[in-house]
Formats: structure tokens, sequence, C-alpha cells
């Protein structure tokens, strides 16, 4: 055996580390190429940003100033302590209704344990031990709760919360507390015939029922979330002007990129800290170059955008075209994931909302005719189909399928029609029945 030393040429593709951040930089949308365009800012020397209209859009996007000229708060704040203060304004009641400390205990233990629907999902065993509460505890702390809290709240169930607000609510709907106790699956499954002969009553009685405990709240105390208001601060904007859809890129508040002054002069000659400097020079190049072939590329794919999907910004999802990546990627001249990379994380705002850029490609259906629909269309023909239905006898996925096909000349399959009911939230038929009386 004998080692021998071989020369070989080969070519290789190698993602250097500028392709891989330029990639990255086609995906942002326009609030994270700003915090991308900051942070650069730390990095390299070279890089000034100079706000425009003298402050960051993206900082204040969810300040909003009161209406009152002499208050500094914004609103939002107000909003937030509001809300964040909500348990605190039910213990106060706790506290103006009961004097005893043990009782004031027990119910500031169940309020701050709450979740944001008023479910108490601590468990009542180890962790309320730990409290020095017992289960008997617990149940009286939720009877007393009932007295000034909304009801159902400190329930620990879906059942417990319709049972308590049934029992202080309606007490004298036995019946009602009955289903709910014994037969909720049921009646989650509008099992009408089957209800009327276990509870043995007629089957306008067990509407009666059900619309009853429809009206009750499953989720009692959702006022008490601390949700925080989010605002949607569009990529691109689409406007109807002249008889004439024209867009521009929101992006007219990014800062400025400029060169540092006090340190251009390193650039000059041939010393260590010229060539560290010049190394941030071909950085601060590149960053003006990404953004540039962002702005290219989402500007050309909009030009197609508004002439293939024009009656979608006229009429909405209902007249959106079929139209996939690829397409417009041929249309313009690039590869399939630039487009895919350049209209993710983009929100378009349009005279008829804003919405996610994608929803505007869809994947296109045949027709018996040899033309083509959008699935976005299908869809919405299925839910207009469905809401114009006898709710008496609702359609089951394949007489909507039958239909879309007889009426509509559009091929699909029941489990199609299946999968696009579950994605629009759409129950089952079974589970769309009324009750005839």
């Amino acid at each position: 055996m004998e080692l021998v030393l071989h020369q070989k040429l080969e070519q290789k593709l190698l993602m250097t580390f500028e392709l891989r951040q330029a990639i990255e930089l086609l995906q942002y949308s326009t609030f994270e190429l700003d915090q991308f365009i900051r942070e650069q800012e730390l990095e390299n020397p070279l890089i000034e940003l100079k706000e425009k209209d003298g402050h960051n859009q993206y900082e204040e996007r969810i300040q909003r100033v009161s209406s009152t000229s002499d208050s500094s708060e914004s609103l939002i704040e107000k909003t937030r302590s509001f809300e964040a203060n909500m348990r605190d304004e039910l213990f106060a009641q706790a506290k103006f209704m009961f004097s005893d400390e043990h009782i004031l205990y027990l119910l500031s233990t169940l309020i701050y344990n709450l979740d944001d629907n008023g479910y108490l999902n601590q468990p009542v065993g180890e962790s309320m031990i730990s409290l020095n509460l017992t289960d008997l505890d617990i149940e009286r702390g939720i009877q007393l709760l009932q007295q000034f809290a909304p009801l159902g709240t400190g329930a620990r169930t879906l059942k417990e919360c319709l049972q308590l607000q049934l029992k202080y609510g309606y007490p004298d709907e036995k019946e009602a507390e009955y289903l709910v106790n014994n037969h909720l699956q049921l009646l989650a499954d509008r099992k009408w015939n089957e209800l009327s002969a276990l509870m043995k009553i007629p089957l306008a009685e067990v509407k009666r029922l059900s619309d009853l405990i429809r009206s009750l709240n499953p989720r009692p105390c959702t006022f008490i979330a601390d949700f925080a208001t989010d605002y949607l601060n569009p990529d691109i904007i689409v406007e109807y002007i002249n008889d004439e859809f024209t867009f521009h890129l929101n992006d007219g508040n990014l800062p400025s990129i400029q060169i540092h002054q006090d340190y251009s002069r390193y650039l000059q000659g041939k010393s260590d800290v010229a060539n560290y400097m010049h190394e941030h020079y071909k950085s601060y190049q590149w960053l003006l170059n990404s953004i540039e072939q962002r702005r290219n590329t989402i500007i050309s794919i909009m030009h197609v955008l508004l002439e293939k999907q024009k009656n979608f910004f006229l009429k909405g999802f209902q007249a959106l075209e079929p139209l996939t990546l690829k397409e417009v990627a041929d249309e313009i001249g690039m590869h399939e994931s630039t487009v895919s990379r350049a209209t993710a994380n983009k929100v378009i705002q349009t005279p008829l909302g804003s919405f996610n850029l994608r929803l505007l490609f869809t994947s296109k259906l045949e027709t018996t005719d040899g033309s083509s629909i959008s699935q976005t269309t299908v869809k919405s023909l299925l839910k207009s189909f469905i809401d114009q239905e006898d709710k008496y006898r609702p359609h089951s996925d394949q007489k909507i399928a039958d239909y879309l096909k007889s009426e509509k000349g559009i091929t699909i399959s029941r489990r199609t029609i299946s999968k696009y009911r579950e994605e629009m939230n759409i129950p089952s038929s079974s589970r769309r029945k009324e009750i005839r009386v």
C-alpha cells in the first residue's frame, strides 16, 4: 500500500456570511429591518444614522397621546394599567363586602390565582395545601366569589362554570342543570333526539334548554386579561387614486445611513487602522446595496400583484385569482425562493383592509371547462353555500362537493371540503344542525 498525493480541481458553491445576511434581510419586515440597521450602527463605527423628522416612528409605534391636552400619559399606558389592576378591583369589591381576615385571605388567594378567563386552574392539592387551604375552603371561597364576581368565576372546568351560572343565575332551571351535569357532550354534539329520549322531554323543551345554556358565558372573566394592544405597521400601502391602484413601500421613516465623518479620514493610507476601516466600509456598502436590492425586489413583485390581482383589490378575497410564487418569479426573472423570502413577514394595507402579503398567493383548482380557480375563492364559495343552507338539514361534505361540481364546475373531493371547512373553523353538518320544533 502506497500513499500518493493527487491534485484535484473542483468547483463548490459556498454561501458567504454576507450572502446569508442578504437572504435574511430580504425576509425582514420594515420594523425588523429598522432594528437590523440600528444593530449595524452599533457594530460598525463607520455607520451613522440620521433620523427622519427628528424621531423614530418604530420606537413610538405603540404610543397614542390621549385627547386631553394637559395629560402626558399615553392612552395605551392607561389601558394597560387598567387591565393589569382588574384583579385588584375584584379584591377591592371583596374587602367592601367582607371584613373577616380569614375570608379575605381566602378570596385574595382565589382571585390572584384565576386565569385570564376566570378559571381556577391551580390544583386544589399540593399548591393549595401549601397555602393552608382545604377543599372545603375552596368550595366556600367559590360560593363567596359568586356574590360579587361574574357568575362562573372560580370554576375549575367548563362544566363547573356552567353549573355555577345556572345555580346562582337560574336557580329554578333544574332540567338545564341536569342536562349540564349528565349530558353536556351530547349537547355539544347536538344529539337532539337522543337528548329528548334520555330526558323524556319534547324537542321544543330540548331547544329551550339548549338556547338557555348557550346564552351562558363560558369565559366569565375575559376582562381581567392583561393583553397589550398591538398596532400593525404595514410594509406596503396600496391606494386607489384616479381610478388606478398605486402603491408605495412604508419605509419612509427608516433612518438614513451615512458615513461617520469622524472616522472617514481613517480610510486613507495603508496602516492597520486603514485596513480595519476598509473592512467596515465594505460592510457599509453591502448594507446599502442589500437594502436597495430588497426594495427593488418587493417593488417588482408588487407591480405583478397589482396587475394579476386587480379584481382582489376591487372586490376582496372572493375575486382572488390563482397565482403561485413560481409564476411571479418567472414574470420578474427571479428564482422562486427569492420571491418566497421577499414576501415573507410582509403586511399589505389595501382599501379593503390589511392582510399578510402571502394571502395574495393561492394554489389552483381545475374546473370542468379547463380554466382554473383559486383555493381562496373555493373557500369563499364553500362558506357562502353553508351560510345559505337549511339549518335543520345541513349539507354533508359530499353534498357540498357535488354542488360545487354540478353548479360551479369545480372538481373537488369530500376530504378536501372537510379540510377547508376545518381551516375556516366551520363545524361538521351534525354540529350545525338546529332543532326543528
